[in-house]
């Protein structure tokens, strides 16, 4: 026979917006099993750049958008989180930059203008120079424009694995999740050899979702996928930068966040447009040969002779949008029924984990779901916690 559990909310998915929700949960008094198949984090968690936006690079039209708007909130209950004041104890995860910059190519700083002109976005930047530039641009041939944004970059390793703690005895490592019903009631999953019941099940699997939304027969709500094509390189001479560099368009020519390493250097890792669809339709040796060519042009005094590169494809997972658009909040649907205890979201960004948490709360609230008292977990295989995105790629 299987072993029988039971809980208050039972958790798929150990990215971020999954352990973020689940030490939330337990914070308020429920309990919870989290269900993880790989690593902790492992998806696009750790992939990410670990930026916590605070939307203005959403408003690169010159207005903020519904995107910037929803997300504005995001540093503030960050911040307080990881001063150990928030919603959930961050304290001790490692904050890479208390600041993301705007960076503007000497030849493109009149396309800020109407940008700047904005007292929404006034508010949130200020322009550095000098010894208040980041360290990689101090150089005298710097001849662009920074401004400071009040957004921070997280170790998302460090992150993930202070949210494991938070999760206490609660993971559970598990391959195989199929559904458990009571005729023709979802009451729970089973879990390899357990079958675990629960007032609540949601799913935060990412770009596992969908396959897990097949096991019980659904196919709403629909997942998306919008594929990237990130570029890491390694190098003794790169100095930490965190910054959207600005290009034309509506979206930044290149984002680079820094990351260190074991052995004392920094991994830059580029995103932006050099990531989205032109990156995406190039093959490995391409994408880094545009990046090089890129990173030339933009800081042609940093020696990158010895420097190491690879590239890194991500599937950023998403409610279903026409047109592939990118969603602008965190995203929660209850697919079955008014009566069904599925619950199922994407989180849309890793800044957006906390709004995600929110809008569980809120449906358990409208749910009248309430902790009760459930027998103690037994001892559960646990997850492990995974290593950083270059991990295998980077020396």
């Amino acid at each position: 026979m299987p072993e029988s559990l039971s809980t208050d909310v039972l958790i798929v998915g150990g990215g971020v917006a999954g352990l973020w929700l689940n030490a939330r949960l337990r914070r308020e008094g429920f309990t919870t099993v989290l269900v993880e198949k790989g690593t902790l984090g492992g998806g696009q968690s750790v992939k990410s750049q670990g930026i916590i936006h605070g939307g203005t690079k959403y408003a690169l039209q010159g207005a903020l958008t519904g995107a910037s708007e929803a997300i504005a909130d995001m540093p503030r209950r960050w911040r307080e989180a990881l001063s150990g004041n928030g919603e959930l104890d961050l304290s001790g995860v490692r904050l890479l930059s208390d600041a993301h910059y705007l960076w503007s190519p000497g030849t493109l700083a009149g396309n800020l203008t109407s940008f700047f002109a904005s007292k929404a976005v006034r508010s949130r930047v200020g322009q550095v120079k000098g010894s208040e530039l980041p360290p990689a641009l101090q150089h005298p041939r710097f001849k662009g424009k920074v401004y400071r944004l009040s957004e921070l970059v997280l170790d998302v390793p460090s992150l993930i694995t202070r949210l494991a703690e938070l999760a206490g005895d609660s993971l559970l490592a598990g391959q195989r999740i199929e559904p458990l019903r009571e005729g023709d009631e979802l009451v729970g999953l089973r879990i390899d050899e357990r079958d675990i019941r629960a007032q609540r099940i949601v799913f935060s699997a990412g770009g596992g979702t969908a396959e897990l939304l097949a096991t019980l027969g659904l196919q709403q709500p629909a997942m998306q996928r919008r594929p990237l094509h990130m570029v890491m390189v390694k190098a003794p001479t790169l100095k930490p930068l965190y910054a959207h560099c600005l290009g034309g368009g509506t979206k930044p020519r290149i984002t680079v966040t820094s990351h260190p390493t074991a052995d004392g250097e920094w991994v830059w890792y580029l995103g932006g447009d050099l990531a989205e669809a032109d990156g995406v339709a190039r093959d490995e040796a391409s994408q880094i040969a545009t990046a090089k060519k890129e990173l030339a042009g933009l800081v042609p005094w940093i020696d990158l002779s010895a420097a190491h590169w690879a590239t890194l494809r991500i599937d950023r997972a998403e409610p279903a949008q026409s047109s592939l658009a990118r969603p602008d909040n965190a995203f929660l649907a209850a697919p079955l029924s008014t009566s069904s205890r599925l619950l199922v979201g994407w989180p849309t960004k890793l800044a957006l984990s906390p709004d995600f948490a929110d809008r569980v709360l809120a449906a358990l609230e409208r749910d009248g779901i309430r902790p009760q008292r459930q027998p103690p977990l037994p001892p559960l295989p646990r997850p492990a916690i995974t290593g950083p995105f270059w991990e295998g790629l980077l020396p």
